[in-house]
């Protein structure tokens, strides 16, 4: 089985960054929970045993301050992260109700570490687009986008999708937001609802069903007005059904608002059989989406999201990863440390059920028609400032000072040439990797 050439440039073309750290998979929601971060650590062994890794450049993050994190959310929130512990919530229950921590979104050990480290990886790439280093990054591990200012929500802490986009508005002036994640993208639609820099694009399950937002009438307000573009979907959607609403749409979002950078949020739990999803999507049918982002030749972050069903995820990120490289790779699955999680075909490609999709033509064509109509009243250069009610990102144009664990040094490029698996240390964006990282 090998990627689709068709809407994606030669592996020769393209520099393709990928941020990964390895202590992401050592923390745990709790028992029961269905959001499990060791899928990240899945994902990048099928990276590393697929020999994807050879053709990007991968960094360890480097962590951010926690006055970085309060360009959006609030400091009494980011406060209230850095300080909360399984023992001593007790002395904290009024901010846990305030903060909506606690059921779906747990105390756990390292929590802010946690946070820390998959914000980390997404401002860290969208500085890396922005310094003109890469023209695609990825991390998975990101892609956290239901987190509010001042709340946790949907298993989310820290919106790094806002924060990759806040740094990314730093050089270009409009950023393009898509998220094909099952669930409405709230978090990042509510941060930029009233700016016409940012357009959001979701494309998600909608009727009695969290967060219950996104309704194709919300458009946006103000200076933002048309720039919330939503497309509500039902049960069941499949391959072909989603291809003939995403890609018209894409198209025409490219067209009017042509977009200097592209946040691409790729949540797994639309495809089929995800423990919390009800779409139907292969991962050849999600992976097109990436392909036809990437066929603009835009500076995309690739950032991961939603995705519940363990043995999935990491057949989609990975296939994904190669489809961002250009590079084929094969449907048997080569060996690596979770292989038993794979079987019993231990494939990369698994078949999609036969679940009823629930999606008519007529509807879907009715409501692309409505959006494109939308779309036809976006103004051709937008003039405003952006506005997420915080006093430095009302500065467009002011440069961030990252606050890093290091003093960074020149950049360059990571890899050796005779070596590809040794990556740098000591820069602005990223890390030299645990020694572990790389076996195979």
């Amino acid at each position: 089985m090998t990627v689709a050439s068709t809407t994606t440039p030669s592996s020769s073309s393209r520099r393709v960054s990928y941020f990964y750290d390895a202590e992401v998979g050592n923390y745990h929601y709790g028992q029961g929970h269905p959001m499990k971060p060791h899928r990240v650590r899945m994902t990048h062994n099928l990276v590393v045993n697929y020999g994807l890794y050879k053709k990007m450049d991968v960094f360890r993050p480097r962590l951010i301050s926690p006055t970085a994190m309060t360009r959006f959310h609030s400091d009494d929130y980011i406060n209230f992260l850095k300080v909360i512990t399984p023992d001593n919530m007790s002395d904290y229950t009024r901010q846990l109700q305030r903060f909506n921590v606690g059921e779906d979104c747990p105390v756990f050990d390292g929590l802010f570490e946690f946070c820390q480290l998959y914000t980390s990886g997404s401002i860290g790439g969208a500085a890396r687009l922005n310094d003109d280093n890469a023209d695609v990054v990825i991390n998975w591990s990101g892609g956290l986008h239901h987190a509010k200012k001042a709340e946790a929500s949907g298993f989310c802490y820290i919106n790094d999708c806002v924060l990759a986009i806040l740094e990314l508005l730093k050089k270009h002036e409009r950023v393009l937001y898509i998220d094909i994640d099952i669930h409405h993208g709230d978090g990042v639609e509510e941060a930029f609802y009233s700016t016409n820099r940012v357009m959001t694009v979701s494309f998600h399950k909608f009727g009695e069903y969290f967060p219950g937002t996104g309704d194709v009438l919300d458009i946006g307000y103000a200076d933002g007005k048309n720039y919330a573009i939503n497309f509500p979907l039902n049960d069941g959607m499949d391959d072909e059904s989603y291809q003939s609403v995403f890609k018209p749409i894409i198209a025409k979002v490219m067209e009017h608002f042509a977009p200097g950078a592209v946040v691409l949020q790729c949540g797994a739990d639309s495809l089929s059989g995800d423990r919390l999803g009800c779409f139907n999507l292969s991962v050849k049918g999600h992976a097109e989406c990436v392909s036809f982002v990437r066929s603009f030749n835009i500076p995309t972050l690739i950032l991961g999201g939603g995705g519940y069903t363990l043995r999935n995820v990491p057949r989609c990120w990975a296939y994904e990863t190669a489809v961002a490289v250009g590079e084929p790779v094969k449907d048997d699955m080569p060996f690596n440390d979770y292989y038993e999680y794979f079987g019993p075909d231990y494939s990369l490609h698994l078949p999609v059920s036969n679940m009823e999709n629930l999606n008519s033509k007529e509807y879907l064509n009715r409501t692309k028609e409505q959006l494109i109509d939308i779309l036809r009243e976006v103004e051709p250069v937008p003039g405003t400032q952006i506005q997420t009610g915080q006093v430095e990102s009302q500065l467009a144009p002011r440069g961030m000072n990252m606050e890093f664990d290091d003093p960074s040094m020149a950049d360059g490029g990571n890899a050796s040439a005779n070596n590809p698996d040794q990556r740098s240390d000591g820069r602005s964006d990223g890390r030299k990797e645990h020694p572990a990282e790389m076996a195979s």
